[in-house]
């Protein structure tokens, strides 16, 4: 379970540079998620046939890991589009809604019962979420659109908690990535109609940035993910990366001095968030520890 925690607060802090290539990429979010998924999934391919753990798979099971690289492709666009349409801080803060989500879309998908704890450290969260912008109006598009990302969000951390008691993590993610890339190609098409770009080949710059995005921020990333969940739930993983806002919004303020946009209610809201994570990880721990002097007893 240590090893666990560790690897997934490795990729909370791999997260938190997510949001600063999301405002140094100048391609519209549309077209940054595409590049993204395409990308991180092609090297994926090429690391795993190098070394040789490259593992085929059933069309049905293509077919269903696809689903979840849908999922994670069109949080992506929503989550960029949020960044986009107001700022980092806000963008990542929006994210911790996931967990409040998951809480409600988990027992519904897995058909499992409610669990009351759960719904009581999400409802901490969206305490903070609603006292962060109750006070301020001015990002209402993009608070829209990373509400609408982090339900996307927590609908792929579920689907992947699925996936991952059934493949290997390489293996889902890669796959993940590949359909995922397929099945946002058709939609590139409709979505450039309606947000019509002035070219669709990203500067070296941006070329560069995406590299390092698909690389340390998706490959490694989401391979880290992937394993953790045969250890903790989504909840819990979802609820933890709520801890990612921390690590982006210094690294906003310090390199695009945010701090100066922000106000007294957004760290209120954002302490409140952190609360609800330092809770519930004790928590996993308590239960954790309790299991194991049960088991040591029998």
């Amino acid at each position: 379970m240590k090893q666990a925690f560790i690897k997934l607060h490795i990729a909370i802090v791999l997260a938190g540079f997510t949001g600063i290539f999301g405002k140094l990429i100048t391609v519209n979010e549309g077209l940054l998620s595409w590049y993204r998924i395409w990308l991180a999934g092609i090297l994926m391919l090429l690391i795993l046939a190098a070394t040789k753990k490259l593992e085929r798979i059933a069309f049905r099971d293509f077919a269903r890991i696809s689903l979840t690289g849908l999922f994670l492709g069109m949080h992506w666009i929503f989550f960029y589009g949020s960044i986009k349409y107001s700022n980092i801080s806000v963008g990542v803060v929006c994210f911790s809604l996931a967990g409040f989500f998951t809480a409600i879309f988990s027992p519904l998908i897995n058909r499992r019962a409610f669990v009351l704890s759960e719904l009581l450290l999400s409802l901490l969260t969206l305490l903070g979420i609603a006292l962060i912008f109750s006070f301020d109006a001015r990002y209402r598009i993009g608070i829209t659109l990373g509400v609408i990302s982090s339900a996307l969000g927590s609908l792929y951390m579920i689907s992947n908690e699925r996936l991952a008691h059934s493949f290997k993590s390489e293996t889902a993610t890669m796959y993940a990535m590949l359909g995922g890339g397929i099945a946002l190609t058709p939609l590139m098409p409709l979505y450039g109609y309606f947000f019509p770009v002035e070219t669709l080949i990203p500067s070296w710059s941006d070329l560069g940035y995406l590299l390092l995005l698909a690389f340390f921020c998706t490959v490694v990333l989401y391979m880290l993910q992937t394993q953790v969940l045969r250890r903790i739930s989504a909840f819990t993983v979802n609820l933890s990366l709520n801890l990612e806002p921390v690590y982006t919004i210094i690294l906003a303020i310090l390199i695009y001095h945010e701090n100066k946009e922000l106000r007294w209610s957004f760290y209120l809201g954002l302490a409140l968030i952190i609360l609800s994570v330092v809770l519930q990880m004790l928590h996993v721990m308590r239960a954790h520890r309790a299991g194991s002097a049960v088991a040591g007893t029998r």
